[in-house]
């Protein structure tokens, strides 16, 4: 069984940044989840912050798509 190995590309505690990224990666057919991380010690017990995780062979071609999307918002 091979398994591939996840890496984290993008986080964030915005569901619809989240989403938006995952639509663009999803677009680039680009296989991806979003993991919830509770975070519990540096702020409030219910705040999430929300990861999108792709192969780490697509994780050249995820960045080179969420920082496009980002240099296009940041104007």
């Amino acid at each position: 069984m091979d398994r591939n190995t996840r890496v984290s590309v993008f986080e964030s505690d915005k569901p619809a940044e989240i989403q938006l990224i995952k639509s663009k990666l999803d677009d680039a057919q680009i296989a991806n989840d979003v993991e919830n991380n509770y975070l519990t010690f540096t702020t409030t017990p219910t705040a999430t912050t929300l990861k999108v995780m792709v192969d780490l062979q697509d994780e050249k071609k995820a960045f080179e798509i969420i920082d496009a999307y980002l240099q296009q918002n940041e104007n």
